[in-house]
């Protein structure tokens, strides 16, 4: 008989504890900060797309594909040199040191500077397709 009491008693307690009250409304309480975070968030992802923005596919001039380093670089000096207005990019792919400059958004726009790389440097110089360097309002245009 002792069990049954306490076998019932349990049970009607356990039922009032998981028995649950709609009162047909959610409180959502939100700490203030969280619109601040959100906010940098939104900051932060804008100035990392905005550098993303800042390469196209274009064209550069390839001068130099060597295994000499010292070479390369004397190469890109020489590039400095002669052509300010262009830069240089120096790239290792094992075991090869290539050297392209400029930053063409059209093959003609490379051509008109292939003539005088070519002659400024031996061996085979040839425009390549390449992400380019630009800046975001010319990427607009």
């Amino acid at each position: 008989m002792k069990r049954l009491l306490i076998l019932t008693t349990i049970f009607f307690i356990s039922q009032s504890l998981l028995a649950q009250h709609d009162s047909g409304s959610v409180a959502v309480y939100k700490d203030p900060r969280l619109n601040l975070l959100v906010k940098k968030q939104a900051q932060i992802n804008e100035e990392t797309t905005r550098n993303n923005r800042r390469s196209m596919p274009g064209y550069r001039i390839q001068i130099v594909n060597t295994t000499d380093r010292n070479g390369a670089i004397n190469a890109k000096s020489k590039v400095y040199q002669l052509y300010p207005e262009l830069k240089a990019y120096l790239l290792f792919q094992s075991p090869y040191y290539r050297i392209k400059v400029g930053n063409f958004k059209t093959h003609s726009e490379a051509e008109s500077y292939l003539k005088s790389l070519s002659q400024a440097f031996s061996g085979s110089v040839f425009i390549v397709r390449d992400n380019i360097e630009v800046s975001p309002d010319e990427f607009l245009d």
